[in-house]
């Protein structure tokens, strides 16, 4: 099982670094409008499943660090996690899928776009960041210790929120209106909370 957590991390990074390369192939993924946003997301992402990684492996099964001390460590936390991190990647691969050309790994608006409520948009406004959230604690599940776990959920939360708010202020000033009232309708990214 953890041959596949491992696995399950390079199928990440693989489908982040294509998104990446995309986004050159076609010309785009311009840094004027994202303020760095990009590269905090991808830092803070990685040192927290490098540090829960960490933390995983050093730490003796009865440590109270633990989430459930004097078990073993690829139990139950290894499977639910990997069943998170899949759902969260897959989510994150239909938003990407259903956004086509528009999506971008940098913040980027282009004049003429259009507002897009299909597929997992229906419900919130940034499902592939949701993805990623999903995708970053199941890393921090799996790996089964209380601050691996935390980590992967708070330093995530902390890039995205601040990603959003620099995205939305983008989206509306280039869609204005029909942002605006998308806005209205749907939650950033959990729905019905937030």
């Amino acid at each position: 099982m953890a041959v596949l957590l491992s696995v399950t991390g390079v199928v990440w990074l693989v489908l982040e670094l294509g998104l990446i390369i995309r986004d050159r192939r076609h010309g785009t993924g311009g840094t004027s409008a994202d303020r760095g946003t990009r590269t905090v997301n991808f830092l803070l992402i990685i040192a927290a499943v490098i540090a829960a990684s960490a933390m995983g492996s050093a730490l003796s099964s009865r440590s109270s660090l633990r989430l459930i001390p004097g078990t073993q460590p690829h139990g139950w936390p290894l499977i639910a996690g990997l069943v998170i991190i899949w759902i969260g990647l897959v989510l994150r691969v239909w938003s990407v899928h259903t956004l086509g050309a528009s999506f971008r790994t940098t913040v980027e608006v282009d004049q003429g776009q259009q507002v897009v409520t299909a597929g997992p948009y229906r419900w919130v406004r940034h499902p592939s960041y949701t993805g990623l959230l999903l995708t970053a604690a199941g890393f921090g599940l799996a790996l089964a210790t209380w601050p691996g776990l935390i980590l992967c959920v708070a330093l995530p939360v902390a890039a995205l929120v601040h990603r959003i708010r620099v995205e939305e202020a983008e989206l509306g000033r280039v869609l204005g209106q029909q942002y605006q009232q998308y806005q209205q309708h749907t939650c950033r990214l959990l729905p019905g909370l937030w």
